[in-house]
């Protein structure tokens, strides 16, 4: 199979290298500001994802998270048995559930979500200069655009 990198300039295959590896790291780092003992990342990254997206089922959860719907399964009872979600029938299908946060579940996610957010701000206070988080906002805005890019090419 042919590398699809063979005609891209050195800078794009470096910045892409760089981009990859350096988000990897930071959505690791981020998700790891508040893994509490008493759930797993991927459990964290449920609630969060319900906190942002609003009740689903167990096999859409599994498809955004990009995990078999077995897995999703085994994490939506472990939260369940927490007291962080519930499952009620969906009143288009009932033969599917929808998964919601309880209110416990959404303190959760909005404690969880502002802890993560309060690190980052500390950490660019006091690691960076402002030019540098200047040129850390401008970045941000051209990867939006290559996000944006795919979205409109979709």
């Amino acid at each position: 199979m042919a590398d699809k990198t063979e005609s891209a300039s050195a800078s794009a295959v470096r910045a892409a290298r760089a981009i990859v590896v350096t988000v990897g790291r930071l959505r690791r780092r981020i998700r790891g500001v508040n893994d509490a003992a008493d759930i797993t990342s991927s459990q964290a990254s449920v609630l969060s994802r319900l906190s942002k997206n609003g009740p689903t089922t167990a096999s859409e959860l599994a498809a955004a998270e990009r995990v078999r719907p077995q897995s999703m399964a085994t994490t939506v009872a472990a939260l369940s048995r927490l007291g962080l979600v519930e499952r009620h029938p969906d009143p288009e299908d009932g033969r599917k559930q929808r998964v919601t946060l309880t209110a416990p579940g959404r303190e959760r996610a909005e404690g969880d979500r502002e802890a993560r957010h309060a690190w980052l701000t500390r950490a660019l206070e006091e690691r960076c200069t402002e030019d540098e988080r200047r040129t850390i906002v401008a970045a941000m805005a051209v990867l939006e655009k290559l996000i944006e890019d795919e979205v409109d090419h979709e």
